[in-house]
């Protein structure tokens, strides 16, 4: 137990360790007709003031979002000299806007995320109402006439009811000088009236070549050989998250050995599924569960849709498969199940779909 004196570390929502996290992160990887178009909108006549930045997990949201945050911060006058002159959203990391955000926030942005439960000694599952409400005092506060304040939704999808009635509360009496920049993996599943108030700007998931472009400047001492980096840069399907994780764990191992089980499912090689739920269920090793999890979910998606094309009945099996293994994957993780069993009943459930 820390001394009463000592503040306790607080861990981070989806850090990955020996990582940048997104408000540290100087460099955009893709995303250049994204990151125009912020900056058009911000030095224009009118300027929303909230947008939702969608896009798959991992692909560069918050990235963006922070560094849209940052330019806005650093360059308040939209319709001045440097923002008309700006080429893009970078702002030097000797700033005091870029400093201050790399040791951690900046007093004009607030970030909301899914909170750390210390009792739990977990990550809550929901992003709660009582996180949105912070909104209430943080646009309270007294600020200088020409200063921004920016409320970065961390995801808008880890929102419950509540909490985005509370949101859509505030989108509809917006502050002064306010932006709302909403980060969502899927924006079709968010309320419609929270839509209809955002400015939508949809990111692309990351061709191969700017995830090896990503891992080559975040993790140059730990890269595998070019055709291992090729595999992880496919496999990744335009996440830089999920290649970041592959890259971390047995990542890479993980996807071979699921790729073969995949392949032989109809003739189950049971020693060989054993192993790889060991593999990813091994104690400790959070990234091989989250690889398990994209692996899955990306095989699943890609086996739809080439199954569609060819037979609608047995494209159902492979949805259902997938919603039932998501589900499976989500108790999990909230109920802390044994995770080698989800990795079993996948790859049995899997071996129904293909008879021999």
């Amino acid at each position: 137990m820390a001394p009463r004196n000592e503040p306790v570390e607080v861990p981070e929502v989806d850090a990955i360790a020996g990582y940048p996290l997104p408000h540290e992160r100087m460099n955009l990887i893709g995303h250049k007709a994204g990151e125009q178009g912020l900056l058009d909108a911000y030095r224009s006549t009118r300027l929303h003031h909230a947008w939702i930045l969608g896009g798959p997990k991992g692909i560069g949201k918050a990235t963006l979002a922070f560094r849209f945050a940052r330019f806005v911060i650093a360059h308040p006058d939209r319709l001045g000299a440097v923002a008309a002159s700006a080429t893009d959203l970078s702002v030097p990391p000797d700033h005091s806007v870029s400093r201050q955000l790399s040791a951690g926030g900046h007093p004009n942005i607030l970030h909301l995320r899914r909170p750390w439960d210390e009792k739990g000694k977990r990550f809550k599952s929901d992003l709660p109402v009582d996180e949105i409400r912070r909104t209430v005092s943080f646009f309270g506060t007294t600020a200088s006439a020409m200063a921004w304040r920016i409320c970065i939704v961390d995801a808008a999808d880890d929102m419950n009811a509540s909490s985005a009635n509370a949101l859509l509360k505030i989108l509809e009496e917006p502050p002064e000088r306010c932006l709302f920049l909403v980060l969502s993996h899927a924006p079709g599943r968010l309320l419609p009236t929270i839509r209809s108030r955002c400015r939508r700007l949809d990111l692309e998931p990351l061709e191969p070549e700017q995830i090896k472009e990503g891992l080559k400047e975040m993790a140059p001492g730990k890269l595998p050989p070019e055709d291992g980096l090729s595999e992880i840069a496919e496999t990744a399907d335009g996440s830089l998250r999920s290649a970041i994780t592959l890259l971390s764990g047995d990542g890479l191992a993980i996807s071979q050995g699921f790729r073969k089980m995949a392949d032989g499912a109809a003739r189950l090689d049971l020693a060989g599924v054993h192993a790889l739920a060991d593999l990813v269920a091994a104690r400790g090793q959070t990234d091989n569960w989250e690889s398990f999890r994209h692996i899955t979910e990306t095989w699943l998606h890609r086996r739809m849709r080439d199954v569609l094309k060819r037979h609608v009945a047995t494209a159902k099996g492979y949805a259902d498969l997938w919603e039932d293994t998501r589900r499976a994957i989500g108790d999990s993780d909230a109920l802390n199940l044994d995770r080698k069993q989800v990795v079993l009943d996948f790859f049995f459930a899997l071996r129904r779909l293909q008879p021999a």
